[in-house]
Formats: structure tokens, sequence, C-alpha cells
């Protein structure tokens, strides 16, 4: 269970892991240096250390009493760093080793949905010997093609053309070995953020281009963030729970954000989670804890304190 912090000295000498060395460095300095300015603000004794120039083994012995984790992608959401964090005896943010490498594996966490119950949109694994004839008659018009543990929608693409798929295979394969065909939804798009074991409200995403793509997350100033989201209070209720279920069952714990799809007929699809989300000024967990009366220097604090845990409490915090 997270322990609330009063004092800023009581979180010690905090490391802020920025950076990295996966596809999704740049947008992690941009979260890494904005969670930095607003620790010093609230006069953390925090300092930025990007992993990829700095050896950890040094992190200790400079004096460091936990870590925030802001690095996105491979490397920092995938359980690596966490287990790097426990060997040297660091306390750090968010989830474990565990429910990270999960979270991070788009495969892993369809079939964890669907042993527990929950709707995810069907799909099939890519290969360089499939038939994609095949899986266009299984899976059906259009898809999403997907690499299985890049972040960001890195590599993604919508499919609408049989002839189209090993194409977007290929562009997807050149980020991760594993990738899926997953069927589309049409429908409204949501994401649910979560804070310390509570689901905050949820943000509809609309968007122009053919999805939720990189350049709509951070470029476009076109994309549309709408909160209060649209939905009654018992359904937006449910919506929050689905995501809540689908957190703890990847074995997420801390903070980050669940991504769902409610189709035409108002059937919710769980898509995916986010262990270490953005905290941009383009982000999405930043603007559902506003709506939710949380402005971004108590949700910074709040997620450095899922990093003090009450004695006996364990997985990596």
């Amino acid at each position: 269970m997270t322990r609330r912090i009063d004092q800023a000295a009581n979180f010690g000498k905090v490391a802020v892991l920025m950076g990295g060395n996966s596809s999704e460095r740049d947008i992690s300095l941009k979260s890494g240096n904005a969670v930095l300015q607003s620790l010093l603000h609230s006069g953390v004794d925090a300092h930025a250390v990007d992993p990829s120039k700095e050896d950890l083994l040094q992190i200790r012995q400079a004096g460091f009493d936990r870590a925030f984790i802001i690095l996105h992608g491979r490397g920092g959401e995938d359980g690596v760093i966490q287990g790097a964090l426990e060997a040297i005896g660091l306390p750090y943010t968010g989830t474990g080793v565990m429910g990270s490498a999960l979270g991070m594996d788009k495969l892993r966490s369809k079939q964890l949905w669907q042993g527990a119950g929950l709707a995810t949109p069907a799909y099939q694994v890519l290969s360089d010997d499939c038939d994609f004839e095949k899986m266009v008659r299984e899976i059906g018009l259009p898809m999403i093609v997907k690499p299985a543990t890049e972040g960001s929608s890195i590599g993604m693409s919508k499919v609408t053309i049989a002839g189209d798929l090993s194409s977007a295979w290929r562009k997807a394969a050149k980020g991760d070995a594993t990738v899926l065909a997953e069927h589309w939804v049409d429908g409204a798009e949501y994401t649910v953020a979560i804070l310390q074991g509570v689901a905050l409200p949820l943000i509809r995403v609309e968007t122009a281009r053919d999805f939720y793509d990189y350049e709509a997350k951070y470029q476009s100033d076109d994309t549309g963030y709408i909160c209060p989201c649209g939905l009654d209070d018992a359904r937006e209720s449910f919506l929050q729970q689905l995501a809540l279920n689908a957190f703890d069952a990847v074995g997420c714990h801390g903070w980050g954000r669940v991504d769902l799809m409610c189709d035409t007929q108002g059937k919710a699809w769980l898509i995916e989670v986010n262990t270490v989300p953005g905290m941009t000024d383009h982000s999405l967990v930043p603007m559902a804890a506003k709506a939710a009366g949380i402005e971004f220097d108590e949700l910074v604090w709040r997620i450095l304190e899922t990093s003090v845990v009450e004695t006996g409490d364990a997985d990596g915090e």
C-alpha cells in the first residue's frame, strides 16, 4: 500500500530516470524534464539521470534514495529497468518487473485479458511465412497491424485492402519480431488514467487521422481530447471499473493508463495498457488528473509516492 508523504525531505534524493535508448527517447526526455521541474518546484531533491549515459550501479553510490521512472518504451516500461533497480535495492515508481513486462507486451496482455474474461479485439500473430489471405478472412477488414512491444503507436498501420497487409507487417516487423493483426473497432476511443488505485475521469480521443498515431499524439494541434467524455455517470463508472480490472489482470499498480474502444453497439474492447504514460503537454494522464482537480505538481508528487510503501509490501516499491 502506498504511503502518503507530507514533506519533500522524506523522499530523500530522487533520480528522475529519463531518455534511454528506445524509439521513444525524445518523448521520454520531454516527459522527464516536465517531471523534474515539477519535483524541484515542490522542493524535492531531484536530479536527471539518463541510463543510456550513466551507469546505474553508480546511482546507489551517488546517494539516491529512490527513482522516478519516466522512461518510455523498451528498457523503461518492459521490466528491464525495474529489475535493475531491484537488483541494487533502489525503490522506484509504478509497476514492478512482472507487470511491466506483461504490460509492454500487447500479445501477452491480450491473452491475459481473454483468460480473465475481459473483451479485447480478435487478433492473429503475423510472420513472414503466414497466409496473409487467410488472416484477412479470419479477422476481416479493416484491421490494425502493430508491433507487440512498441509504444506511441510506432510501426502501426491501418489496413483496408488485403494486398496491403504484407507491407504493413514488414513495417511493424522493423520494430519487433512479434507482430499482431487486430480487428478494427469502429467507434469511440477512450483512455482511463489510473493513480494509486483510482480511475480518473475518462478522456474521449478524437482525431482526423486514420487512428490515434504518433503524429496525433505528440505533434498535431487538431487532436480532440474531450473531458468530461460525454458518457452518463453509470457508463463512465462501468468503464473505469473495467480499466481497473484490466490493469490489475496484467499485474500493474501505482499509476498508468488503459486504452479502450467502444464500438457502435456500445460494447467495450480493451486495447492496451501503459505502465509509464507520457507526461508532456500533449499527454493524457495530466489532462485526466486536472479534470479530477489534481494539478500537475500534485500528480507528480502522488506518482512519486508510489515508490514509498508500507513495511512488508513488495514488488519493487
